[in-house]
């Protein structure tokens, strides 16, 4: 992916980008981005997912999000420019494993009973009838094995799991071997997360695929305490490039910066825009005002 990559001294990304020097980091907007040598020893990304949303798409999202929050959105995002939407194939480890669990649960079973009751009409008891829809409760115990797939964890420092999994899935129908001419002219991120660390939050998204499915396994009309423990085995963890658009403001020089995501496939978008306070303060008290003028000139016709 080319001899010269880019550090961002502030979140650590590190990028590579041919013909590139210095530019601004597109994860946190720091100008603190120096070339460097790039790193030989790090292993080749194994599959790639393309680009599919383009420029001009990634900025009109952009601009929507900007405007998300109406005339309250603090200044400082509607100013920020849009040549700042950065396109970054972003490293991640795709996992798959063997889940083995064993479970135990309540499972509850519903049946009806015809209850007598009493109660007053016109000044007399009266005796009615009600059906009513009581639960038996028994113990289940097993085990269940089954595959965990296309599980994606982002392998940057840059860009958190928490913010690629916001903007998941992936079509990994899409999926293609790596090649050097499928990135050519992209930012591209060397992996700053080791395989042990991807590993590791990859189980963790696996244990929640893992509840889900026990979930969707129990029979009966409920169930209640369902507990598991799990096991994988036949772990694969393939280093992937996916596609995101990225746009990092810095909205004010005394506030983090916030970022809107863009799945760079499907398009599928998240970020928070922050709120002028001063504006919502000087809208409320507008309000207000107005309020006091109505009641002023209407209570006055009385």
């Amino acid at each position: 992916m080319g001899d010269e990559a880019l550090t961002c001294d502030e979140c650590g990304a590190a990028l590579r980008f041919e013909g590139t020097r210095t530019t601004k980091c597109p994860y946190c907007a720091s100008p603190s981005v120096l070339a460097r040598p790039a790193r030989h020893d790090l292993p080749n990304p194994d599959f790639v997912v393309a680009f599919v949303l383009g420029k001009e798409a990634a900025h009109e999202r952009a601009r929507a999000w900007t405007r998300s929050r109406g005339p309250f959105t603090h200044p400082g995002i509607r100013q920020a420019s849009f040549d700042d939407v950065r396109g970054v194939y972003v490293p991640a480890y795709l996992y798959g494993a063997l889940a083995r669990s064993s479970y135990s649960a309540e499972i509850g079973e519903n049946y009806t009973e015809t209850e007598t009751y009493t109660e007053q009409e016109n000044g007399k008891t009266v005796t009615k009838t009600r059906t009513v829809t009581k639960t038996e409760w028994r113990s289940l115990s097993g085990t269940w094995a089954g595959y965990v797939r296309d599980v994606v964890v982002s392998a940057s420092r840059g860009l958190p799991n928490a913010l690629l999994s916001a903007v998941e899935p992936f079509d990994l129908r899409a999926l293609r071997r790596y090649d050097i001419g499928q990135v050519q002219g992209w930012m591209a991120e060397e992996p700053s997360l080791t395989p042990e660390a991807g590993l590791a939050e990859a189980r963790q998204e696996a244990q929640a695929d893992v509840a889900a499915s026990l979930d969707r396994l129990m029979p009966g009309d409920s169930h209640r305490g369902l507990g598991f423990s799990t096991s994988f085995e036949r772990e694969i963890a393939s280093l992937v490039l996916v596609p995101v658009w990225v746009f990092a403001v810095r909205y004010a020089p005394d506030k983090p910066i916030v970022r809107l995501v863009i799945n760079g496939q499907t398009g599928r978008a998240w970020g928070k825009t922050p709120i002028s306070w001063i504006r919502v303060g000087i809208a409320v008290a507008a309000g207000l005002a107005l309020v006091l003028v109505l009641v002023a000139v209407f209570g006055g016709k009385r």
